[in-house]
């Protein structure tokens, strides 16, 4: 399974982007949509679009968090990054920084972020895959 992780669009992306997607099994964005419409290119993908709410969206039907799990693997999104990853999380998701994440902590939890499409801080802009098998996942960051 290929996912395709992004986060902080804040209304808008890089011309271009969806196209970077096509392909991805589903498709993650951790917060700070905008508006509804921005996701709109993306869904037209045909993957499944989950989205958690960041603090700048204004829209409950988002939620704040999810837990998932794909190919053995539990996974925690979240758009700002919490204290410590909730109990049964191997892989924690964030936004909310507008740079890149890859860090373990003391428990053996990865904590991973794509960094920010729009609004990057020292980077650049990027997103991330996941790709996720039998158990087992490795992360890319893809900077654009």
């Amino acid at each position: 399974m290929r996912i395709a992780v992004i986060s902080d669009t804040h209304g808008h992306y890089p011309i271009g982007l969806p196209a970077k997607l096509h392909g991805a099994d589903e498709i993650w964005h951790l917060g700070d949509v905008g508006e509804p419409e921005t996701l709109a290119e993306f869904e037209l993908l045909g993957a499944p679009v989950r989205v958690v709410r960041g603090n700048c969206d204004n829209w409950p039907a988002w939620p704040a968090t999810l837990d998932l799990e794909r190919e053995g693997v539990r996974f925690h999104l979240v758009h700002i990054p919490p204290g410590q990853a909730p109990a049964g999380a191997r892989v924690l998701l964030h936004g909310h920084l507008h740079a890149p994440r890859d860090a373990v902590d003391v428990r053996g939890v990865r904590w991973l972020s794509p960094g920010c499409i729009s609004q990057p801080r020292g980077r650049g802009c990027s997103f991330g895959w996941l790709t996720v098998k039998d158990g087992h996942f490795t992360w890319q960051l893809v900077p654009l």
